[in-house]
């Protein structure tokens, strides 16, 4: 049996999300994977200088900010955090360096961002015969640093996109895989489909005719401030909103004064049934948020500007080039928006391209994990070519740490 240890974090829930589906999906009795679950918050606790400074972990930081709305300048934000990352490099690379000898796992997967620098090279130094794969959780890398760097290690795609930037990096194609979309919960694929009697009666408990397009509200696991005026905008449209786990949002959400009805729910699991209920998505344009939706022929409404987060912008280009929904500068005209998206042509158009996007990649990452763990080959340390002439570093994505000892 081969162990393999998954890395994530809490830092905005989709990491944590993404590898206990994968595990759900692997860890099955009698079959060839014992799966451990990392926290790598937990592993690098003791360095965790913002939580010195603040009594709050970086996940716990990053998580007020979504749940307050403090987004604007986290470009800036999430380059000074390298900066605090590369400080610590050294001592970051030695913990996991530990981690390691102690777990001995055959392969290490890697489900967060810019941690990757140090999870490859405290594997090169431990366990150097044992592969490194970052799957990407956000459609594309937000260079440098972000999800990709220069060494070696294969990557797992949910985007074309995603896979030019690995191999524009000079990575091998070899070690450059594509799957069809970001790793969804396998619920979604379980999840019984209601039948139009069903439907319609499941609808109407919650409060809603049949005829109304409902539309689905929801800004992650932490909920947003946002979606107050959101639902104000809309108020004569009957809402569906998800608020996850911020119950003073929930409260408040539900005492907004409305024309037509609105049923407000917290954090649940059974998001696959309550979007077999909508018919149509309102906002952040989230990876995970937007590939559930699109998954489940939702059309999708978001907004894209200096408030959204930067690892989060090519997915609003994502969405239009894939002609899914309706990108806006700011949710101010959300409810024209929603009068363009539900005009019947337009509407029927929207649902027809997101059902032509089916997304197996849950089913797909297992045969490639598989593949790579059983083939016994590593990514060369030259298996990718080094920056050209005139490229800066921050273009080739090269390394601007300073040595770990």
């Amino acid at each position: 049996m081969k162990r393999i240890d998954f890395i994530f974090f809490d830092a905005g829930g989709g990491h944590r999300a993404a590898a206990n589906a994968l595990r759900q999906v692997m860890d099955r009795p009698g079959g060839p994977f014992e799966i451990r679950m990392v926290n790598l918050q937990e592993t690098l606790d003791s360095l965790d200088v913002f939580r010195k400074v603040t009594g709050l972990r970086l996940q716990d930081i990053y998580n007020l900010m979504l749940k307050k709305g403090w987004t604007l300048g986290s470009g800036q934000l999430t380059a000074a955090m390298h900066l605090v990352i590369r400080m610590f490099h050294g001592q970051q690379v030695r913990l996991l360096e530990k981690l390691w000898n102690e777990s001995r796992p055959d392969l290490v997967v890697s489900l967060v961002p810019n941690f990757n620098r140090a999870l490859g090279e405290s594997l090169r130094r431990a366990l150097p015969d044992t592969p490194l794969v970052t799957i990407l959780t956000d459609l594309a890398d937000y260079p440098p640093h972000f999800w990709m760097e220069r060494q070696r290690q294969y990557f797992i795609c949910g985007s074309e996109k995603a896979v030019e930037q690995a191999l524009a990096m000079g990575h091998a194609e070899s070690m450059v895989f594509q799957v069809s979309g970001m790793i969804l919960s396998p619920r979604f694929y379980e999840t019984p489909r209601l039948s139009a009697a069903q439907r319609a009666a499941e609808r109407a408990a919650l409060g809603f005719d049949s005829d109304s397009p409902v539309g689905l509200l929801m800004f992650g696991g932490q909920g947003a401030a946002e979606m107050l005026d959101i639902a104000r905008s809309l108020a004569e449209r009957p809402l569906l909103a998800i608020c996850g786990h911020n119950a003073k949002l929930r409260a408040r959400m539900e005492a907004v004064e409305r024309g037509a009805p609105m049923f407000v729910e917290g954090f649940t699991a059974d998001l696959p049934r309550y979007m077999q209920l909508a018919d149509y998505f309102i906002g952040k344009p989230g990876p995970g948020s937007i590939s559930e939706a699109v998954f489940m022929g939702l059309p999708a409404i978001v907004e894209r500007n200096a408030w959204t987060l930067p690892q989060e912008r090519y997915n609003a280009e994502w969405i239009r080039e894939r002609g899914v929904g309706i990108v806006l500068p700011g949710f101010r005209v959300i409810a024209r928006a929603v009068d363009e998206l539900l005009e019947p042509a337009a509407f029927q158009r929207f649902r027809a391209a997101a059902r032509k996007l089916p997304n197996r990649a849950v089913y797909e990452i297992p045969a490639i994990l598989e593949s790579i763990v059983g083939s016994g080959l590593l990514a060369r340390d030259d298996a990718f070519r080094r920056h050209q002439p005139g490229d800066s570093p921050a273009e080739a994505g090269e390394s601007l740490a300073p040595p770990s000892d």
